[in-house]
């Protein structure tokens, strides 16, 4: 297959937590316990689509065999004046040119959602796995077309700089290891695209940061909800002031979690509870959406002294940012509670709601204003996309560009940044202070859908 690269629209512009494994061992893989968890106006045109065709009009296309059927050329069947353009490849292209990563743990978010969305992106493909187990390394190999020369483990992790197709290393670790595995990416060469939450400390976040900026390597933090169409049609919203001066912001995100023995419930590896991994949604909804810094935090947290899954780290937590505009967004987060994601952002003029939210797919829209003199939810509906697909993507264009992503390491460390002053508020009971970042903390918007 082959790519043509949509160009830059404006270079000046300046999972619950993704790895889904639950590990009852702090191993790098680990093997997964359980998973994670009236108006219609649609779209008219999908988002998989549109990454294909760019500003140029061209489209991602499959390398032809000379004098086979396929180096026939295909007419135009549509009237291109009146109808949409067709995506159909291009048989007489050139060889593949997406861009190659290095899967680095095999845990359940890898094996459910990272490398089906490779499989069905436009600009990326998985050319090397890195996995502590062999056996498990060579059956996913074997399924997705990676060569057994192209296996490594932890130990033999450098080896990736002797391997030119990867270019961009994708860190699906549990998160205390975010860290180590980024910088020594950047070390051998390679990019990387990194889990979130970004690192367990905001020194460990700069660490990774200086490192890529150091070896001239471009890092991206996986948020995917910034990529994805309803979320992004949502901030749309508040930029065109279409739901007014914003008031508030109200979210949750919880899961009633199980073996006591899972990485995410062990402080060294997960950094936290709830808070950086399924809490850290509300948090970065908060400040995308909104296009706002909090300066300010309030918050509190329990944890249980009879319930063992919780000896190390919080059950729930429960905060409020405070914005300069005067926008408050009140939110929680819990592992003891049935599966429930949602947010809603309330302004003076209308309201908008994702119930569910933040999840795989199944995302549900509502804006509500007044019609007609009356007040109306309306559901919005958008073709499903998937969300992994596109923020790799999104990764894969700015390192054939040359372009900082959207979420760089600087999108990471506020999030953490934040989540610290969240736990010192909850340790000391007090107000804390939140500094504003010391520049901004997200790149050039990814391509956009046309809604």
């Amino acid at each position: 297959m082959t790519n043509s690269y949509p160009p830059v629209k404006n270079p000046t512009d300046v999972r619950p937590t993704d790895d889904d494994s639950t590990h009852p061992t702090p191993s790098p893989d680990g093997s997964p316990s359980h998973p994670r968890r009236g108006f219609l106006q649609r779209t008219g045109t999908g988002v998989a689509a549109l990454l294909m065709a760019g500003a140029s009009g061209k489209t991602l296309a499959a390398a032809a065999t000379p004098g086979s059927p396929n180096t026939v050329k295909l007419s135009l069947i549509q009237d291109p004046h009146t109808e949409q353009a067709e995506n159909t490849p291009d048989p007489n292209a050139e060889p593949d040119r997406r861009v190659g990563y290095a899967i680095v743990g095999l845990g359940r978010l890898s094996l459910n959602q990272i490398l089906p969305a490779l499989s069905a992106s436009k600009y990326s493909k998985v050319v090397a796995l890195v996995s502590g187990d062999p056996d498990k390394a060579r059956k996913i190999a074997r399924q997705y077309g990676v060569r057994e020369s192209a296996l490594y483990d932890y130990t033999t992790y450098e080896r990736l700089a002797d391997n030119p197709e990867v270019q961009v290393v994708y860190v699906v670790l549990p998160n205390g290891m975010h860290a180590e595995y980024t910088v020594r990416a950047a070390a051998i060469g390679k990019h990387v695209l990194c889990e979130k939450p970004m690192a367990n400390s905001s020194a460990e976040c700069r660490q990774m940061i200086e490192a890529c900026r150091k070896a001239n390597r471009l890092l991206m933090i996986a948020y995917r909800s910034q990529y994805e169409p309803m979320d992004r049609m949502v901030a749309r919203w508040v930029r065109e002031k279409r739901l007014g001066p914003l008031s508030e912001f109200i979210a949750g995100n919880s899961q009633n979690v199980g073996d006591p023995a899972q990485w995410r419930l062990k402080r060294a590896l997960a950094g936290g509870g709830p808070l950086p991994d399924v809490g850290i949604y509300c948090v970065n909804a908060a400040r995308f959406l909104s296009n706002e810094e909090p300066y300010e935090v309030i918050a509190t947290t329990y944890q249980p002294a009879d319930d063992p899954r919780f000896r190390e780290v919080e059950q729930s937590v429960h905060f409020v940012l405070r914005f300069p505009s005067g926008l408050t967004a009140t939110c929680m987060a819990s592992y003891a509670n049935h599966d429930s994601r949602f947010f809603r952002l309330q302004g003076a003029q209308a309201w908008a709601e994702l119930n569910p939210a933040f999840g795989y797919n199944g995302l549900q829209l509502r804006r509500g204003e007044l019609v007609e003199g009356k007040n109306a939810a309306t559901q919005i509906v958008v073709d499903p996309v998937d969300q992994f697909a596109r923020e790799i993507d999104h990764m894969s264009l700015c390192v054939v560009r040359g372009q900082t992503p959207h979420t760089p390491g600087e999108e990471g460390l506020q999030d953490q940044r934040i989540v610290e002053a969240i736990y010192e508020s909850a340790r000391s009971g007090r107000a804390i202070k939140i500094a504003a970042p010391d520049g901004p903390t997200r790149g050039p918007a990814p391509d956009e859908e046309n809604f």
